[in-house]
């Protein structure tokens, strides 16, 4: 087995996990959904993920997230993945997802491990053969305990490598050390699921990343990773150090990295629209926080 990815990651190196934009009333913005994708894709994305945490996946319907896959998948055609976020604690239901998200035009899924009931290692693994069997689009398990409550051991993460359909994690573990295990022994793609550790677990063998900051500054964080593959480490230190300010306010200040994206995103004209209960809007000291960071780093850009 080898530590360094393929040429090419399952679904690029530069995904964003999508606000869900909705209008002020509430309901899906469809319209708002597609030029946001254009604009995220022709700004450096390489895939975007949806209906994830920062895509408020509990609080929309089954029906929402179908139209919204087929609505992101019309306005970037083959220029981007698309990969549907369809975890659940309900094995049933994934499965669900699963069907409906392929029939509606996604190239992958994000499967997050059951939450809430806390299963053991061997039902989460039960639980993610039976997604992957049921399906036919490659898997993304998403490891992230601090949500869920259930971590993916990696020694589970290692026996369910050999299904020829999972083929990615979005590791939010916080376990470096566990992640360049399951690295070393299988051909897993690993992406950063935290941003702070989008070049440190580049560096080691990781795919890239799965971005929540990537949704007000995907250009950034993508040079990032154009730095590195250049061979200029340094200068991809640089970049990443220079966006920690902007890392720590959305993603480590006390607000959903949803809430402060929906907020930069506002206050910059683009599509996003309120959050939906029990999320809150950011306050105003917080969203001029926010801008104000934002507006700095894109100042260092120029």
């Amino acid at each position: 087995m080898t530590t360094t990815p393929s040429a090419a990651p399952p679904f690029g190196r530069t995904l964003c996990a999508m606000i869900t934009p909705f209008t002020e009333a509430g309901s899906l913005d469809l319209d708002g959904a597609q030029r946001l994708a254009e604009r995220l894709v022709s700004e450096g994305c390489d895939g975007l993920v949806l209906s994830g945490t920062t895509g408020e996946s509990p609080t929309t319907s089954d029906a929402e997230k179908s139209d919204l896959i087929r609505a992101v998948r019309e306005a970037v055609g083959g220029r981007a993945s698309v990969v549907a976020g369809v975890g659940t604690f309900d094995t049933r239901h994934t499965v669900e997802l699963a069907l409906a998200a392929e029939k509606a035009g996604a190239d992958g899924l994000l499967v997050v491990a059951p939450y809430y009931s806390k299963p053991p290692q061997d039902a989460v693994e039960a639980h993610f053969r039976e997604v992957a069997d049921a399906a036919g689009l490659p898997l993304a398990l998403y490891d992230i305990p601090g949500r869920t409550g259930t971590r993916i051991e990696p020694e589970t993460l290692i026996r369910i490598a050999e299904h020829p359909r999972v083929v990615a994690v979005k590791d939010c573990s916080y376990d470096f050390l566990g992640a360049q295990k399951v690295l070393s022994r299988t051909e897993l793609a690993y992406y950063a699921g935290c941003d702070e550790h989008n070049l440190a677990l580049y560096a080691v063998g990781g795919a890239g990343y799965v971005s929540t900051v990537a949704n007000v500054v995907p250009r950034h964080l993508r040079s990032v990773l154009d730095a590195f593959d250049a061979g200029d480490t340094a200068g991809a230190a640089r970049l990443q150090q220079r966006a920690t300010p902007l890392i720590e306010l959305m993603m480590s200040a006390g607000l959903p990295g949803t809430v402060t994206a929906k907020a930069v995103l506002h206050e910059l004209g683009l599509p996003a629209g309120p959050v939906r209960a029990p999320l809150r809007p950011a306050g105003r000291e917080a969203v001029d926080g926010l801008l104000a960071e934002y507006e700095r780093l894109v100042a260092l850009a120029v």
